[in-house]
């Protein structure tokens, strides 16, 4: 396939949302498949919702999940940028464009001059409700005539154009995820294509900037499907070509609704702030709402390039499952290193006032040691300081199954033989903290389950968790003997 240009075309609204970021994402993976172009353009025709910072938010968030832009509005040295030869990519920059275009439907006969007011077409609502109708326009101005119009608008009258859609004819388009889809001109409304403000709406500023900037599919929300049609027919209206569609489902909660803040995180920077890799959130989401042929879950960007496949695009939503997210996540937490690790978690644990970057510095051992320890059980970057709480928090042993192990029969020799050699120790050593628990062993006489789980039961306050010989090595010396004598207290 030559020349794919495919485009994310976000409102600056604020914050990426994750169901924007997964149209992101497969956007960016059909350009990649076909050495194709992804272009970022800003949708901000409507004033009334933009935020600002919110074009800088969606390049941070694009930029942070591995998304490169090809062309379009990007960031160089902290400052938005346009790059590209079709632009600009900002649509409040290009109303002049737009209306050359509408005078062009206006004079082909295409489009009208509609003066209806805001309570004329309130009322008409209102009675089409009620009659149990479909709320829709009822084409009153189609019958003025260019003339009378454009002495309506001298005389200072508000207006707005509106496409005149054929009446009662079937208009078809191909979609690659769902197949032929038809829709009857007789259900659908004369769209209104330029607002009263002389700003376009999204239908009408759409075709003209996706036919300038010679986008070859469009990648886009289901939410869109009804109005594809209208689409279609602006492009037949102004001679273009029409491009490819492909809807996406929506992503859902596990209510089966549409995913809102109402029910919690839903923006990039949230998931981003909870400490996800953005390997592990591009590989979830790219799942949700596309299945590969052979069930594999676990996908670098390369490999999701080169299965990516629309044909395999669900028609229903996709559930977004927060518990998978995280177990996706976590392979990718397991894959870095305990260095990596420790940086990206810095900023968690600085925020809990566990240790600082200062105290790394004087001993790099300790903290690797450290990550390596709670790595495996880590599904996001948050979770660190939790995880290291066994070297932190106050010991107490408060868990049922670590309070009978300290009240068995081995715990006393187990905890006798902890102190005897530890009394003969300096500082103990990674090495030494190895070879720790085989000594133990020699002098209590005690092996086995009767062996480890008392002294990880009296060291830590539980039954379970990492290394043994880890936790004996991060604890220390002092500490473990100050454990040991507050755990002869539980004995029975």
């Amino acid at each position: 396939m030559d020349n794919v240009r495919v485009r994310f075309a976000p409102s600056p609204t604020g914050y990426l949302h994750i169901g924007g970021l997964r149209t992101a994402v497969y956007n960016y993976l059909y350009a990649r498949q076909h050495n194709g172009k992804f272009l970022l353009r800003i949708e901000d025709t409507d004033r009334t919702r933009f935020v600002e910072g919110a074009i800088e938010n969606l390049i941070r968030s694009l930029t942070w999940a591995g998304l490169e832009i090809d062309e379009g509005v990007m960031m160089e040295n902290g400052e938005v940028v346009e790059k590209g030869d079709c632009g600009p990519y900002i649509q409040s920059k290009r109303l002049d464009i737009y209306k050359k275009y509408v005078d062009q439907l206006l004079e082909s006969g295409h489009a009208y001059y509609c003066f209806c007011t805001k309570e004329r077409l309130d009322n008409l609502r209102e009675e089409q409700k009620i009659k149990g109708k479909v709320p829709r326009y009822d084409g009153l101005c189609r019958g003025v005539s260019m003339e009378e119009a454009k002495k309506r608008i001298a005389n200072g009258e508000d207006y707005v154009v509106r496409l005149k859609l054929p009446h009662d004819r079937d208009i078809s388009f191909e979609d690659e995820a769902r197949g032929t889809i038809t829709i009857n001109s007789n259900e659908m409304d004369d769209q209104v294509l330029m607002k009263s403000d002389g700003f376009p709406t999204y239908h009408m500023a759409v075709v003209v900037d996706d036919h300038l900037m010679g986008i070859t599919h469009i990648i886009r929300g289901e939410e869109w499907l009804p109005s594809t049609p209208k689409h279609v027919y602006l492009y037949e209206a102004l001679g273009w070509e029409v491009p490819t569609y492909i809807h996406l489902p929506g992503v859902l909660n596990s209510d089966h609704k549409k995913l809102s803040k109402r029910q919690g995180d839903v923006s990039v920077e949230d998931f981003r702030g909870h400490g996800y890799l953005p390997e592990g959130l591009v590989n979830y989401l790219a799942l949700v709402g596309w299945s590969p042929e052979d069930n594999q879950e676990i996908f670098s960007m390369d490999e999701l390039i080169k299965a990516f496949d629309t044909k395999r695009i669900a028609k229903t939503g996709g559930v977004f499952d927060v518990k998978k997210l995280d177990w996706v996540n976590s392979h990718y937490m397991k894959e870095l290193s305990a260095d990596e690790l420790l940086d990206m978690a810095m900023p968690y644990i600085e925020k809990a006032g566990l240790f600082t970057k200062e105290d790394v510095e004087k001993n790099p051992e300790h903290y690797r040691v450290l990550m390596e320890t709670i790595q495996d059980g880590l599904d996001r970057l948050e979770q660190v300081p939790e995880a290291c709480g066994f070297l932190y928090d106050d010991y107490e042993v408060t868990e049922e199954a670590a309070l009978e192990q300290l009240k068995s029969e081995s715990a006393p020799k187990v905890i006798e033989g902890l102190q005897e050699i530890l009394g003969e120790m300096d500082e103990i050593t990674l090495e030494e903290a190895g070879k720790l628990m085989k000594q133990v062993q020699k002098i209590s006489g005690v092996k086995g389950k009767n062996l480890y789980m008392p002294a990880r039961a009296a060291m830590t306050g539980n039954v379970h968790g990492p290394e043994l010989s880890n936790i004996i090595y991060l604890l220390g010396k002092d500490e473990i003997l100050k454990r040991l004598e507050k755990a002869k207290s539980y004995f029975a």
